[in-house]
């Protein structure tokens, strides 16, 4: 069975404003469900181990979705959400995927990561796949290539853009913009509209623009990794 490995935030708030935040729902549930669909073992770290917080805006009614409401009413799901391996004891070597889910929490410690930047960029000597998600791509600038090149360097990354950022009001808030740093590490930044579905794949590194690419990125995951989704 195909092993892929999703790795959340542990941060539970957006800098010094005290307001929650953490990893955003449907950006875990939508790929959780149609990798375990296709057959695919998927396991659940975060930075800090056990059980990571959710941003509360990511389960609202306007929010919520099928595959949200799939998860929380999954007993197996969420016993293994809130038991994630902590992300320094991982070890990756037989998962096929790494995927970075996105949620606000992501800019402040998956950046930050030292171990986080070593697990994927081992992971990608070894041929996996790594996917991410609207703010999950800011987990991609700590990884380094063998050559000390940043992995996104010359490559087609998508991810939150500045627009987006501007419209949700954190600007000011996180610690840089995403689109800024990740042109700044040379990735070939591609987007669509604000809030559209909107993912590429570039060989094996597969990203996304926002929450209503999430399903999108774990399809193109899944033909990354030559196994096509059943839904």
């Amino acid at each position: 069975m195909p092993k892929a490995l999703i790795i959340l935030t542990s941060h539970d708030r957006l800098g010094n404003t005290g307001t929650p935040t953490g990893f955003y729902w449907e950006e875990l549930a939508a790929p959780y469900w149609i990798l375990s669909d296709a057959g695919w073992q998927v396991e659940l770290a975060s930075v800090q181990g056990g059980n990571p917080p959710a941003d509360p805006s990511s389960a609202t009614d306007e929010t919520m979705t099928d595959e949200v409401r799939r998860f929380m009413a999954d007993d197996a799901a969420m016993n293994r959400l809130a038991h994630t391996e902590k992300l320094d004891e991982i070890d990756v070597s037989g998962c096929d995927i790494v995927y970075l889910p996105g949620g606000h929490g992501t800019m402040w410690d998956l950046p930050e990561s030292q171990a986080l930047g070593q697990l994927l960029a081992s992971a990608w000597d070894k041929g996996a796949v790594i996917g991410a998600v609207c703010h999950g791509p800011a987990g991609l600038l700590s990884a380094r290539l063998p050559s000390g090149k940043p992995l996104v360097d010359g490559r087609r990354v998508a991810g939150f853009t500045n627009s987006e950022e501007e419209a949700a009001g954190l600007t000011g808030t996180v610690p840089f913009p995403l689109e800024d740093q990740l042109k700044a590490q040379g990735a070939r930044h591609e987007k669509g509209p604000d809030w559209q579905p909107f993912a590429l794949a570039d060989g094996r590194l597969v990203t996304g623009q926002n929450p209503a690419s999430s399903a999108q990125v774990a399809q193109l995951m899944l033909q990354a990794a030559g196994q096509p989704a059943i839904r």
